[in-house]
C-alpha cells in the first residue's frame, strides 16, 4: 500500500484490520522490524515550505533525504544534526528514528531540530503539533515523543525542521597511532575545552578524529591550540581527506552482526576491554559499534546505558526493558494505537 495523500493514508489506517509496518526507505530498520504488511509512505513527497532566511523547512515524510539535503545545500544550509542515510533514506525515517551523526554532541539529534509535525494515529485521526518556531509550548509536546518512536505510535506525514548554515571552514585533526581505548582521553580532552569540537570519533586505521568548524580564522586558531594540547597524547596530523562519511556508513553492513552500545564516555574503556576491536567510536566514546559472531551478545560490565543488535537475524537488547519503561510504552501505545495497528517491537 502506497497512498499518495494524507487523507488516503488516514483512510487506510481506519480500515486496517491487521498490523502494518510503516515503511519509507527501509534503510534504518532493526532486527525484528518490518514483519507486518508494509505501509509505504514514499508517496507523500515534496517540500511544502522553505524559508532560508528563517532557517525553516517543512517537508512531507516520504521525501528522500538526498532531495532535502540538495535543496538545503543550494542555499548554503544543512540539517545540523547530520543524519546521513543510506541510498533511499527518507526524511520521515530520519525523524522516526531520531537519527543523528557526529555533530550530535554539538547540535543534538533530529528531535532537537524538529519544530512541528503532522501525523496519523492508530484510529486514523490526523494530528498536528508544534509549529515553525522554537518557542511553541501549546499542548503536549508530541514532536519530541514521535522523534524516535519508530512508527509504533503513529505515521508521520509532514515535518518542520530548523536548519543550520553550512560552516565556511572545516579542519579534522587525527591522532592516527591511538587504538580505541587510548583515543578516549584525547576525545575527552578536546570536548572538555573551549575548542567547540563538532565531531569526536575513532575509526580503525584512522585513529582519533576531531573536527573543528566555523569561520576560517577561528578554525585555524582553535586547531593550532588543540593540536598543541593533544601532542602529549600522540602524533597529531591534519587529515587531508574527509573521513566523516566513513563513520556514517558504520553499522549498515547486513553481512555483519553489529551491536550499537551507548554509554558514558568514561565507561567506554572498561567496555572496550571485553570486546574485539570496534568498528567505530563516536560522540566522544559514548557510541560504540562492534561486530560480533552471529547469535552472540557482548559481554558487558555494569554501565549506564544500553546495547542493541542493529544488524543480524534476531532482536537483542541489553539490559532488557525495565518494568517502568515497559509500562509507560504500553500505556502510550494504548493511547495512540488502541487497536494495535502499528507494528511494535521491544
Amino acid at each position: 500500500m502506497r497512498p499518495e495523500t494524507e487523507a488516503d493514508l488516514a483512510q487506510i489506517i481506519r480500515e486496517a484490520r491487521a498490523p502494518l509496518s510503516i515503511t519509507g526507505g527501509a534503510t534504518r530498520r532493526w532486527p525484528g522490524e518490518g514483519a507486518a504488511a508494509p505501509l509505504d509512505t514514499r508517496g507523500l513527497t515534496g517540500i511544502t515550505l522553505y524559508e532560508p532566511e528563517a532557517l525553516t523547512l517543512t517537508v512531507r515524510a516520504g521525501t528522500p533525504l538526498a532531495v532535502v539535503e540538495d535543496t538545503l545545500r543550494a542555499e548554503g544550509q544543512m540539517l545540523g544534526f547530520e543524519p546521513a542515510g543510506a541510498p533511499g533514506s527518507t526524511i520521515g525515517g530520519v525523524a522516526a528514528t531520531n537519527a543523528a551523526g557526529p555533530r550530535r554532541l554539538q547540535l543534538g539529534a533530529a528531535r532537537d531540530a524538529l519544530l512541528g509535525i503532522r501525523m496519523i494515529d492508530g484510529e486514523g485521526n490526523i494530528i498536528r503539533n508544534g509549529g515553525r518556531v522554537m518557542k511553541n509550548v501549546t499542548g503536549y509536546d508530541l514532536v519530541k515523543l514521535m522523534a524516535g518512536s519508530r512508527g509504533r505510535l503513529g505515521v508521520l506525514t509532514e515535518l518542520t525542521f530548523r536548519t543550520a548554515p553550512i560552516p565556511p571552514a572545516r579542519v579534522t585533526l587525527s591522532l592516527p597511532d591511538l587504538d580505541a581505548a587510548a583515543a578516549i582521553p584525547a576525545l575527552t580532552l578536546a570536548l572538555g575545552g573551549a575548542w567547540d569540537v563538532s565531531g569526536a570519533a575513532w575509526l580503525p586505521g584512522r585513529g582519533a578524529l576531531l573536527r573543528l568548524e566555523g569561520l576560517a580564522g577561528s578554525v585555524a586558531e582553535r586547531a593550532a591550540s588543540l593540536s598543541a594540547r593533544l601532542a602529549a597524547l600522540g602524533r597529531v596530523e591534519q587529515a587531508e581527506d574527509d573521513p566523516w562519511p566513513l563513520l556514517h556508513a558504520v553499522g549498515r553492513d547486513p553481512a555483519l552482526e553489529t551491536w550499537r552500545i551507548l554509554c558514558r564516555p568514561s565507561q567506554a574503556p572498561a567496555i572496550l576491554a571485553n570486546l574485539p576491536q570496534p568498528l567505530s567510536l563516536d560522540w566522544g566514546g559514548a557510541l560504540i559499534h562492534v561486530a560480533l559472531p552471529a547469535g552472540s551478545a557482548p559481554d558487558l560490565p555494569p554501565f549506564d546505558g544500553h546495547a542493541r543488535r542493529v544488524t543480524g537475524a534476531a532482536p537483542g537488547l541489553i539490559p532488557a526493558t525495565d518494568p517502568v519503561t515497559r509500562r509507560l510504552n504500553t500505556e502510550l501505545r494504548a493511547r495512540f494505537d488502541p487497536r494495535g495497528i502499528f507494528e511494535g517491537c521491544d
